[in-house]
């Protein structure tokens, strides 16, 4: 079972793309040592307040990616820089 899902955060603190790159770098290290996931800023990339992430995780059952994935999605939200604003999960 493969689980995509892309999400697009605000992020209402940083006044520079500078700060946007170190919360997003923290964000994507945490996501990919805590839970072996593939995570990648796919889009906004020249914006400073606004990121979309793609979040991939594979296993051979279908509960164990779907609570990864909402693992993932609990642990974005702790973050208090940025605000999960859109997601969009898909089952592949």
């Amino acid at each position: 079972m493969i689980i995509y899902a892309e999400v697009e955060c605000m992020l209402y603190d940083g006044h520079s793309l500078k700060a946007k790159r170190s919360v997003i770098k923290r964000m994507l290290a945490k996501l990919r040592n805590d839970f072996n996931v593939a995570v990648t800023e796919l889009d906004y990339h020249d914006l400073w307040q606004r990121t979309k992430v793609g979040i991939v995780t594979i296993s051979n059952d279908k509960n164990h990616a779907e609570q990864v994935i909402q693992e993932v999605l609990r642990i974005m939200d702790t973050f208090p820089e940025l605000e999960r604003t859109i997601t969009n999960v898909e089952h592949l």
